[in-house]
């Protein structure tokens, strides 16, 4: 098979890998697509994401979806064909605190597709194959394609970043950051039902694409932000905007902070968080909003207008850099879109 592999900053290769074999409990998941994330483009680029640090080479990717082609011992509920989307995350099994119970996004350590935080690190799906335990896979109702499936990942990191803002019915919320996520956020929040989603950008692209999943005001970043709104998402990372979020933000509102910000010392103007009473609040991955996502693009959740462009698996290099300078999400294609061509056997 062929898999996306990173060596180092600037070192990205297609290379030969052997095909895969599932365990019991696992199955062989023939990938179709893949959505480029920052984090692909950061350890492409940089040879690592935020705190995690590249030590071997890693496949990449974990925004993906294809279908079954071969099923591991034990495994009954699953048909070879079945299209699915996959939940990247695989949480320790130490227990929780008390204090975040049910929240396996905060498990001490979580390895996760397509990334170095853990040793040995933890190959992504940007592969031609991967094998994937059975409770991970998240099943595509009828219509809904293996292409925007790829982006049931992010949609659940936006949703989870909704759900860290409280009941949203009804509500004007302002999203700060109109990339990926951003968008995102813009769409997870008309389908849990906000009344009015203002969005702000210094891209008119990223406005652009805002507006398209459904921002009623666009406010240009530059030109200044709404005020006194009670809910606030901040979606671009930028710290030296921070200020301005705060200070757009109602007294007593609330801000979730879904934006990664920089692990090194910032300046950001904070003074507002104080004065102002503000809850300032962390959004982290998801818990298993992924499967509401794949409800609501089934549903019928319009998100192409985030697509910017599709690459071929050979091309992924190109992909990642076309990924880094545009606002929106780009695309690949990991293998045909049938689980008939290539690895064919029905069971390990």
């Amino acid at each position: 098979m062929q898999a996306v592999v990173v060596h180092g900053p600037g070192d990205v290769r297609v290379e030969s890998r052997p095909d895969p074999s599932p365990g019991p409990g696992e199955v062989v998941v023939a990938m179709e697509w893949g959505g480029v994330c920052g984090s692909d483009i950061s350890y492409a680029h940089h040879g690592s994401s935020g705190t995690a640090v590249l030590r071997h080479p890693l496949v990449l990717g974990h925004e993906v979806a294809g279908r079954i082609a071969v099923l591991g011992a034990g495994v009954s509920a699953w048909a070879i064909g079945d299209a699915v989307t996959v939940h990247p995350a695989s949480p320790s099994s130490e227990p929780l605190p008390a204090l975040v119970a049910g929240r396996t996004n905060l498990h001490r350590e979580v390895r996760y597709f397509g990334s170095a935080a853990c040793d040995p690190h933890e190959d992504g799906g940007f592969s031609s194959y991967r094998v994937v335990r059975v409770d991970q896979l998240r099943a595509l109702p009828a219509g809904l394609s293996t292409r925007i499936a790829a982006l049931a990942e992010p949609l659940g990191v936006a949703l989870h970043a909704v759900s860290r803002l409280g009941d949203v019915r009804g509500q004007t919320v302002f999203v700060n950051g109109a990339g990926s996520i951003g968008a995102l956020v813009v769409a997870a929040l008309k389908a849990r039902g906000a009344a009015r989603v203002l969005s702000a950008d210094v891209n008119p692209n990223a406005l652009a694409m805002a507006s398209a999943l459904g921002a009623d005001e666009l406010f240009d970043a530059r030109d200044g932000l709404p005020s006194e709104i009670p809910l606030v998402v901040e979606a671009s990372g930028v710290s030296a905007a921070l200020g301005a979020v705060l200070r757009a933000t109602a007294r007593g509102g609330t801000v979730v902070q879904v934006g990664n910000l920089p692990i090194t010392p910032t300046p950001a103007a904070l003074g507002d968080l104080v004065s102002r009473e503000i809850t300032w609040t962390g959004s982290y991955r998801f818990v298993d909003e992924i499967t509401e996502a794949v409800a609501l693009l089934a549903g019928g959740l319009d998100v192409t207008p985030l697509i910017a462009g599709e690459f071929e698996l050979a091309d992924a290099a190109a992909a990642i850099d076309a990924a880094a300078s545009t606002a929106g999400k780009v695309l690949l294609r990991l293998g045909p879109a049938s689980f008939e061509t290539g690895l064919r056997r029905t069971r390990a």
